[in-house]
This record gives structure tokens, C-alpha cells and sequence, in this order.
């Protein structure tokens, strides 16, 4: 019949779970944390966005150097798949004005549990409190458990044990020790979906940490020259900035400071007015007026934009409309690091695609299989992490079944 263990109770260990146990091979899943799925649910805080709506082509570019590894399985569970899927488990979706997709009641939770109960009514066996440490000299899994040691024969196993962010929820990159002992090639890990250090002065990050800048407009030229342009709103820190726009630019940020040390970035704080216009409207007469009254009244900088000018820009530029109003269009902002792992969304890195087959076994390793975030490849928010956790878990599911079923120990 075939055997299947899955490591990890994320969306890509479950997934591979559900996907094993339909094509009919005994199933056991076990995870180190006292229950599964905590990050999947710390997703639907923020809304639980599932997947995206853009076209395929679009939606595939978002995987960058990794698109032709990650492509297979997304096109064997694409977005609308995943909507069909949710929908299966009585949750219905519908798409923002972002073009992202998120279930109707914006929860994480009811999702979860239903998924649970049909996983453990279609036979997939829970262990929670099982922390796995490798093999033993007979080729048995082991694992650490609140009773002892314990050995486990198995025809095959999925790996689905996440990256290195939140910790604290499972995804500790403990693993990588591990799979480093048996040579499989291990790229190392950094932070993806992250935020930035910037070395505020003491006012600025007393007066508007917290405050989120909106509607704006972030630059980010890579290393290799060309410009990209993010619309929409981050937040600023005590130690620097995060969120959003910020994230969506934080692969090519993170490069360009691991090669030069610090990274500029270009802030646009009025996407919606050409540099000519704000130039004459700054241009009209002060009079008795603050700087701060003006910006306001010919500009619609206010708060923490106009914190912003001053942070950045020398006094003498306020008093002279053209060279404002560029500094306005084009604010240069300098991060200094990377936020650490532990706190970020996602990571890249993690174990190398050269070391996987088509099937994503490990091919000095057969009949193990990897899947999800310990993959090395990264996306941007948007539903791109979830669909490909997702997708990668289903395909080595049902790749590792197949291989159980031809490979049975009996």
C-alpha cells in the first residue's frame, strides 16, 4: 500500500499530506509545535490572502530567478485551483481591488479547522510535540517527543518544515544542520519580505514611529541598473521602515546592501502630481505663511511626509521651489541593513533546487521529498508565498505516494 510521513504542519506539509493520503498510501504527520498550522494562521491576521487574480504570465514572473523550478507545480494547481479548492472546503473568495484573493470573511481560522477535520477523516494521522532529528544508523526517521526517543520506518517522507522567520511558531531553520550532515547543498538563508534599518535622528523616530506614510510611491534601482517603481504605503519604525511597498521592493534592497554596504531608495510623496505642476504651486507667494502652512496648502504634505522632507532634505533646499519640489518627487531615503530573520515575513534561500529531481526528491536522498518555504526561493506578498507553499506541498504529496507505492517495505 506505501507509507508517507510529512515533517511540518504549514500549508505545504498539509497540503502534502492531503494529497498523499487521495492517492491512497497510509499517512502520518508530525510537527514539533503542540498544533499545527500557527502560521498559516498568523496569515489571517493580515486577512489571509490567498492567492492573487493576475494573469498567469504576470503572476509566474513574481518568482524571479526560481520561476522555472516553482512554474511545474503552480501550473498544476494554479490560483483559480486554489479558489476551487477553498471553495471545497465551504470558504468563499472573492478579489480585492489589489487583485489579491482572500476568503469572504477574511478569517484564517474556519478554513483551517475544516481543513483539519477532513484531513483526519480521509485517515491523515496527526503528532504534534514530535521534533524530528534525523535519521538513525537502520534509516529510520527520528524524532524527539515529551516521551523519549522514537523511531519511525517509513517509505517515504515530505519535508515541509519552513524557513527561518517566526521561530517562535515553528519555522526555526534547525533543519538545515541536518540535511548539511548529508551533504545535500544548502544555500544560505536571508531575509525576504522584509524591513529596513535607517538611521533616523532621535526626533524623527520619537515624533513619528508608528506613523504609516499612504500613498506613495517607492524606487528601488537594483544593481543592475534598472528602476522600479511600488505604489501604495509603508510604516515607519523606531529602527527604520516596513510594510507594503517596502516589501514588495526588499529582494533587490537586501542585494544592493550585501554588495555596497548601504541601499537608496526613491520616495515619491505625490504619486499623483507631475514635478512641473508642484513646482508652480509652491512657487505662489509664502507671505507671512510657515514653511509648514505652505507645504501644506500648495503641496498636501503634512505629518510624517512632511517629517520626512526635513529628515532628509537641508534647510536652504525649503526656500527654493524647483529644487523642493524634486525633493518631493525623488526624496533619497538610505537603508542600512536588513531586518533580522526572526522577525521578517519569509526567507530566501534554504535547501538548493540543484539538490531536488523534476519531483522535488532529493536525489541523494531517495524517496525524500521537500516542499514549501525551505525550498530556495522567494515572492513578494500578495498570495505568491501561500499558492506556491501550497502548490510545492501538493506535488511532492503525490510524487511521494507514487514513490511509496513502487518502493513499499512491506
Amino acid at each position: 500500500m506505501g507509507s508517507v510521513v510529512i515533517i511540518g504542519g504549514g500549508p505545504a506539509g498539509l497540503m502534502a499530506a492531503e494529497a498523499a493520503v487521495a492517492a491512497g498510501v497510509t499517512v502520518d504527520l508530525y510537527d514539533a509545535m503542540p498544533s499545527v498550522g500557527r502560521k498559516f494562521l498568523l496569515a489571517g491576521k493580515g486577512g489571509l490572502n490567498l492567492t492573487h487574480s493576475e494573469p498567469m504570465e504576470s503572476f509566474l514572473s513574481r518568482y524571479g530567478a526560481s520561476r522555472a523550478f516553482i512554474e511545474p507545480s503552480i501550473r498544476s494547481f494554479t490560483p483559480s485551483a486554489l479558489q476551487a479548492w477553498a471553495l471545497g472546503l465551504g470558504v468563499e473568495t472573492f478579489i480585492g481591488t489589489s487583485g489579491r484573493i482572500f476568503p469572504t470573511d477574511l478569517k484564517a481560522a474556519p478554513l483551517l479547522r475544516t481543513w483539519l477535520r477532513r484531513l483526519r477523516l480521509n485517515g491523515v494521522r496527526f503528532h504534534v510535540r514530535h521534533r524530528w532529528c534525523g535519521w538513525d544508523e537502520q534509516g529510520r526517521l527520528r524524532f524527539i517527543t515529551d516521551d523519549g526517543m522514537l523511531s519511525v520506518r517509513v517509505d517515504a517522507v515530505v519535508l515541509a518544515m519552513g524557513g527561518g522567520s517566526w521561530p517562535q511558531l515553528g519555522s526555526n531553520g534547525e533543519w538545515v544542520k541536518t540535511l548539511s550532515e548529508r551533504q545535500v547543498p544548502i544555500v544560505p538563508m536571508k531575509p525576504a519580505n522584509c524591513g529596513f534599518d535607517v538611521r533616523w535622528s532621535e526626533h524623527f523616530r520619537t515624533r513619528f514611529a508608528g506613523h504609516p506614510v499612504k500613498t506613495v510611491a517607492l524606487v528601488v534601482r537594483a544593481t543592475d541598473g534598472t528602476a522600479i517603481r511600488h505604489m501604495g504605503e509603508f510604516v515607519v519604525t523606531a529602527n527604520g521602515v516596513e510594510g507594503g511597498i517596502v516589501y514588495m521592493g526588499s529582494a533587490a534592497v537586501r542585494e544592493m546592501i550585501a554588495a555596497e554596504g548601504t541601499a537608496t531608495v526613491w520616495l515619491d510623496l505625490t504619486p499623483d502630481r507631475m514635478v512641473k505642476q508642484l513646482t508652480q504651486d509652491l512657487s505662489r507667494p509664502r507671505g507671512k505663511r510657515t514653511v509648514a502652512t505652505h507645504l501644506k496648502r500648495c503641496a498636501g504634505i503634512t505629518g510624517v511626509k512632511a517629517g520626512l522632507l526635513r529628515e532628509v532634505v537641508p534647510n536652504d533646499v525649503f526656500t527654493d521651489p524647483a529644487r523642493l519640489a524634486a525633493a518631493i518627487k525623488s526624496l533619497p531615503l538610505t537603508l542600512v541593513a536588513p531586518r533580522p530573520i526572526e522577525e521578517v515575513i519569509s526567507t530566501a534561500g534554504g535547501l538548493s533546487f540543484e539538490a531536488l529531481d523534476g519531483n522535488f526528491m532529493v536525489r541523494s536522498l531517495p524517496g525524500v521529498f521537500c516542499a514549501g518555504e525551505m525550498l530556495d526561493w522567494e515572492a513578494p506578498t500578495g498570495g505568491y508565498l501561500l499558492t506556491a507553499c501550497l502548490a510545492t506541498g501538493r506535488l511532492a504529496g503525490g510524487k511521494a505516494a507514487q514513490w511509496s507505492k513502487t518502493h513499499a517495505m512491506g
